[in-house]
């Protein structure tokens, strides 16, 4: 995966949950786009994280922990994002905390719910507000969908979902990796 929406694990209990969290920066080149600002309007620039940036470093840190569930054997991918609520916008200066823990895990995949936390570094002492949830389902791939067999599609043998990126991310986090 060559974009990473998580910069740091902070807890991993394996097969059961993990923290992550990622840090909200000016620097990154998306903030500038959403939303730029409009001279002709009279508006100011507002830089916000997107949501769907939101929900896919809680798909990231979901995914990675039912990975980790397994060793990495399986390729693990979204099947299907149940409900997604954020009530916050996150600005430049905060730091979201994304929850993740399995809720059924199986051969076939596993039943996820990720709470998202904002801290506004702005306003320290308020510490971290709940601003979302998220549940999302993860497939196995090859269990699923049968490798060669059953859909004819050929999948890589290596495990293309998790990258050196993750790797990087699990060592540089304190996290053996298999």
């Amino acid at each position: 995966m060559r974009w990473m929406w998580i910069d740091r694990v902070v807890e991993l209990v394996p097969r059961q949950r993990m923290v992550a969290i990622k840090n909200i920066s000016l620097a990154e080149e998306h903030l500038h786009d959403h939303f730029a600002a409009d001279p002709t309007r009279d508006l100011p620039a507002l830089p916000v994280m997107p949501a769907s940036l939101i929900i896919e470093g809680c798909a990231q840190t979901a995914g990675i922990l039912v990975g980790h569930a397994e060793s990495f054997r399986e390729k693990v991918i979204l099947a299907k994002i149940n409900r997604a609520e954020i009530s916050r916008e996150a600005t430049p200066g905060t730091t979201l905390r994304y929850t993740a823990t399995i809720e059924r895990m199986d051969a076939a995949g596993a039943s996820t719910r990720i709470l998202i936390a904002l801290f506004d570094h702005a306003h320290a002492a308020a510490g971290f507000e709940e601003i979302g949830q998220v549940e999302m389902m993860f497939s196995h791939l090859d269990q699923n969908m049968g490798g060669a067999g059953r859909t004819g599609e050929a999948f890589p043998e290596h495990n293309f979902v998790f990258g050196e990126g993750f790797k990087t991310l699990l060592r540089t986090s304190g996290i053996p990796v298999p």
